[in-house]
């Protein structure tokens, strides 16, 4: 039987605005086991984002309980969240949020410098973080060598490198064309299909059938959790995409 990576129960923010309560998220149940893959939908408003705040560790409940990986973690102060969220959270942006002027190997060595690893045992992750999404040839490309695509790809080694629990990714596709989201959506399923938990943020359909499981928000609670049935096939999507193109060349 898969292990809890999430286990969330009665979990509720409430943020005070001068007089007034914003119940930001209303008492959430929530359990994610080892190795899903789950979509987490929500118009504006709808609690996606202090939930993904949540699972992220980057802040604490008004009130509940989250662990995360078997670790407590509303009952942890400031540096304790931080070197969990390091330890055991990969997290992909939108924006992939790299270094300009920085190498994709040293982009992706950026986790591990935290840690009192030796330069070589850094490096050598980080070779292998990239050759696991595909970017061995491009290990000293800077940013603005690189596709759209093969930046957010970066990103995505860069969240592996420490070999997390849990891969958060917060709309992993808003800057990419059609193609180019199906091919990291496809990626995201290999390494789901390996094992690794994943939980996507995403205001998309067509994004969120590539998942296992949909979740959805609204004002503050759960109003939606069910299996993707039928599931869509990110590798051969994208197959079906670059044979199309090429018939019409």
């Amino acid at each position: 039987m898969a292990a809890d990576v999430i286990r969330i129960r009665g979990l509720a923010k409430t943020y005070v605005m001068g007089t007034n309560e914003v119940h930001a998220l209303d008492g959430i149940d929530l359990t994610i086991t080892q190795g899903e893959m789950v979509a987490v939908m929500g118009a504006s408003g709808s609690g996606k984002s202090t939930m993904m705040n949540m699972l992220g560790c980057l802040d604490k409940p008004t009130s509940g309980s989250y662990e995360l990986d078997g670790e407590r973690v509303e009952v942890m102060d400031r540096n304790q969240l931080a070197d969990l969220r390091n330890r055991r959270i990969g997290f992909v942006f939108q924006g992939f949020n790299l270094l300009a002027r920085t190498s994709a190997l040293e982009n992706v060595e950026l986790p591990m410098m935290y840690e009192r690893s030796r330069k070589k045992d850094v490096r050598d992750a980080a070779m292998k973080a990239l050759a696991r999404v595909g970017l061995a040839e491009r290990t000293h490309h800077l940013p603005n060598e690189l596709s759209g695509g093969q930046q957010q790809r970066v990103a995505i080694a860069r969240a592996l490198v420490t070999e997390p629990a849990l891969l958060l990714a917060d709309e992993p596709t808003g800057n990419l064309d059609s193609r180019t989201s199906v091919e990291v959506l496809a990626l995201f399923q290999e390494l789901n299909d390996n094992g690794l938990t994943v939980v996507m943020v995403t205001h998309e359909d067509n994004i969120a059938h590539y998942a296992k499981r949909i979740v959805e928000l609204r004002d503050g609670r759960i109003v939606r959790d069910e299996p993707v049935s039928p599931r869509g096939n990110a590798a051969a999507d994208l197959a079906a995409i670059d044979a199309r193109r090429k018939g019409n060349a």
